[in-house]
């Protein structure tokens, strides 16, 4: 039996996620007075589990600009006390698209703890 090597007769799509990782943006975050009046680096992961496909063309998934545009967008208007905030607000902008079923959004502060690093990682899905 001579088959093609990718069959996809008895094959369905169970699962399908959007993933950006390593987005570095600048904000003025933070709760402390040395983090007033200052921009600092955040490192961002976003990952949305989407209805499964197919995708054909760009308009049948997320773009991963608008991603990014939405986390600029976030930090461009105006200082944030917690990363957690900025963590929620980029996961709800993101469910604003209804495609998305679920949003994981990840956020490291690395200059909080430097050596090391802190951050915040939520969920959000619709009901």
């Amino acid at each position: 039996m001579n088959q093609p090597p990718f069959s996809f007769g008895a094959v369905r799509m169970t699962s399908a996620k959007v993933l950006v990782r390593g987005l570095v943006i600048e904000a003025e975050i933070g709760v402390y007075e040395h983090e007033h009046g200052r921009r600092q680096p955040l490192v961002i992961e976003v990952e949305l589990q989407l209805e499964p496909g197919p995708f054909e063309h760009i308009g049948d998934t997320i773009n991963y600009e608008i991603i990014a545009e939405r986390a600029r967008q976030i930090a461009a208007a105006g200082h944030l006390k917690l990363v957690e905030t900025f963590a929620e607000r980029l996961a709800r902008a993101c469910l604003n698209d209804a495609r998305v079923r679920s949003v994981r959004v990840r956020v490291d502060k690395p200059e909080a703890l430097a050596p090391a690093t802190a951050g915040v990682e939520l969920t959000l899905e619709r009901r």
